[in-house]
């Protein structure tokens, strides 16, 4: 399924249900029952959600300010339904020494948006990755130079159970954030952002206090080391365009189609 996915996402025009299951070695019966039960949503509805106009809608009908998210208790715990998120920032001086004395285990895991880069210390995920546009050795040479100094092993096994959290929503998935003082902010806001909702930089800027450092606050974001769990991909420009992002658009756009009809799914339970 995430190949048709990604076959969805190339596509210059909405692909009719038989040219998809062509492409999938499918009958068209079987395959809208298989890519139903995995997205939670038909493939025409999927593709209604991948367009730009999806992205609008959420802007208009689903555009949290943060301290309406965070009074009306939208973020926390249903942020990533059942997954217990627990976060720790390291320290601005440790920061600045590049990541020096620490070990970051690491490994490449699949991923419902394509295959993820995962990186982590003994106190949780540092960095999460993805490689579908930019293949797997530039996603883990990215992660690797945030943190020159560290110690970099591979060492999948580690951090497994963690990254499994992150992507089934189940279970806790622990993070500790690597970043200069207005980075982490910035991703302190991000993750009151609710699931099937989306901010924009601005809100992000007057959120932690400044404003006018919207282009700071979207510098930060694109610089989000834990893509996914600090849910990036949900700040979106005032105009309701997609703005950037690090790991590709296609990726953005599968994130939020995702969220999107899991959300649908889960509203109709």
């Amino acid at each position: 399924m995430r190949r048709a996915i990604a076959e969805i996402d190339a596509a210059p025009a909405p692909l009719a249900l038989e040219d998809l299951a062509a492409r999938m070695a499918m009958s068209p019966a079987h395959f809208q029952r298989v890519f139903s039960a995995w997205v939670g949503v038909s493939p025409k509805r999927y593709q209604q959600y991948l367009t730009l106009g999806h992205a609008k809608a959420l802007l208009r009908e689903r555009h949290t300010t943060l301290d309406t998210a965070q009074a009306v208790g939208l973020s926390g715990g249903g942020r990533l339904h059942d997954l217990f998120l627990r976060w720790e920032a390291m320290s601005p001086g440790d920061y600045g020494a590049g990541g020096a004395g620490l070990t970051i285990r690491h490994g490449t895991f699949d991923s419902p948006f394509g295959p993820a880069v995962a990186m982590g210390t003994a106190r949780g995920l540092c960095g999460l990755g993805f490689a579908a546009e930019t293949g797997v050795e530039a996603t883990l040479d990215d992660l690797r130079a945030r943190w020159p100094r560290a110690d970099h092993v591979e060492d999948p096994a580690a951090i497994a159970p963690w990254v499994e959290a992150a992507f089934s929503g189940r279970g806790e998935a622990r993070l500790q954030l690597i970043g200069a003082p207005f980075a982490i902010k910035v991703w302190q806001a991000l993750l009151e952002v609710p699931s099937g909702h989306v901010t924009t930089y601005s809100d992000i800027a007057a959120r932690i206090g400044a404003p006018r450092a919207v282009r700071a606050a979207a510098s930060a974001v694109g610089r989000n080391p834990v893509s996914w769990l600090i849910p990036c991909h949900r700040a979106l420009r005032k105009s309701g365009e997609l703005g950037g992002y690090h790991w590709g658009l296609p990726v953005k756009r599968a994130m939020l189609a995702f969220e999107s009809a899991r959300d649908e799914e889960r509203a109709a339970s």
